[in-house]
C-alpha cells in the first residue's frame, strides 16, 4: 500500500470514523485499482482511470469503484498534495420503486394470526412493530426491554454503531405489552425464539412471510410511504429511518408523485374523458 493510500486510510479510519465494512470497501478497491496501474494510485489521471474502469460492466460495479476513487482524490486536493484531482461523474442510476404493502393488506395479515399461543401473540406484535417503527430487521431483533421507554424506543442501528430514537405507535405499543405478558420464556431481548433464545433474522422473515407474503424490509417501506403519503417532512422521515442521507430517503417522493398522478388520473374529469 502507497504512503498516500496509507494516509487516506487513517482518514477514513480517525478522522471520518467510518464503519470497517466501509473502510475494507474504499480501501479494497483502491487497492485494486493501484494494482492495476502498477504505480502509485496518486499518479494516476483520467486515461488510467477509464482504462481501469473498462474492465467493468456492471454499472453498479463501476459506480462503486469511481466513488472510491473519487474519494481519495478529494482527500489529495484537501491535503495538497495534488492541486487538480481527476474527476469523473458517476452514471445516473435508474432507481426503482421499493415493494410496500398498504395499510389494509398489512391489517388483513395480522388477522389471519389466531393468537392460540404465544408464539402467535409475538408473531401479531412483531409485524405491527415493524410497521410501526420503520426498524431495519438486523435492528429488531436486537431490540431489548430497555429499550423501550413508554411510547418511545431507543435503535441501535446496525450500519455505523449509530442510535436514533423513534416513537411507537399505540395500536403496535398494545399489541407488544399483549405478547410480553403471555410469553412464557424470559430473556433480556424482546423477540425471542420458542426456546427463549434472541430471534433470528430467518425467523423474522418466515413471521411476515407467512402471513403477508413478503420479507420484513418490505415494512420498512410501507412505514416510510404511510408517512410520505400523510403529509410528514422528508427530514423528518429521514431521521426515524436513520438514513445517513436525505438522498436514500428521496425515493419516497416518487412514491407520493405517483399517488398524486393516480388520484388525477381517477378524480379529475378531464382524465376520465368528460368533457
Amino acid at each position: 500500500m502507497s504512503a498516500t493510500l496509507e494516509a487516506f486510510l487513517e482518514y477514513i479510519t480517525v478522522v471520518k470514523g467510518l464503519s470497517k465494512r466501509s473502510i475494507e470497501a474504499y480501501i479494497g478497491d483502491l487497492s485494486d485499482f493501484e494494482q492495476f496501474l502498477n504505480k502509485e494510485i496518486i499518479s494516476a489521471n483520467l486515461d488510467d482511470i477509464l482504462n481501469y474502469l473498462e474492465k467493468y460492466t456492471n454499472q453498479n460495479s463501476i459506480n462503486r469503484k469511481l466513488s472510491s476513487i473519487n474519494a481519495f482524490f478529494k482527500f489529495c486536493e484537501k491535503e495538497e498534495y495534488i492541486k487538480n484531482r481527476p474527476i469523473l461523474k458517476q452514471f445516473k442510476s435508474q432507481r426503482n420503486l421499493p415493494i410496500l404493502l398498504e395499510h389494509k393488506e398489512i391489517i388483513k395479515g395480522v388477522k389471519l394470526i389466531k393468537k392460540e399461543g404465544w408464539i402467535d401473540y409475538r408473531d401479531y406484535a412483531y409485524i405491527l412493530f415493524l410497521y410501526a417503527t420503520g426498524a431495519r430487521v438486523s435492528e429488531s431483533i436486537q431490540i431489548k426491554k430497555d429499550d423501550i421507554n413508554g411510547e418511545w424506543l431507543k435503535i441501535r442501528s446496525a450500519k455505523g454503531d449509530k442510535q436514533r430514537v423513534v416513537p411507537i405507535a399505540k395500536f403496535a405499543l398494545n399489541a407488544l405489552s399483549e405478547y410480553l405478558d403471555k410469553r412464557e420464556k424470559k430473556s433480556e431481548y424482546i423477540w425471542i425464539n420458542y426456546q427463549g433464545k434472541k430471534m433470528s433474522r430467518i425467523t423474522a422473515f418466515k413471521i411476515t412471510k407467512k402471513y403477508l407474503n413478503v420479507s420484513p424490509h418490505v415494512l420498512r417501506h410501507s412505514f416510510a410511504t404511510s408517512l410520505v403519503l400523510g403529509g410528514a417532512d422528508l427530514r423528518v422521515v429521514q431521521e426515524l429511518l436513520g438514513h445517513s442521507s436525505i438522498l436514500t430517503t428521496e425515493i419516497y417522493t416518487h412514491i407520493q408523485q405517483k399517488d398524486l398522478e393516480q388520484t388525477v388520473m381517477d378524480f379529475h374529469p378531464l382524465a376520465r374523458g368528460l368533457l
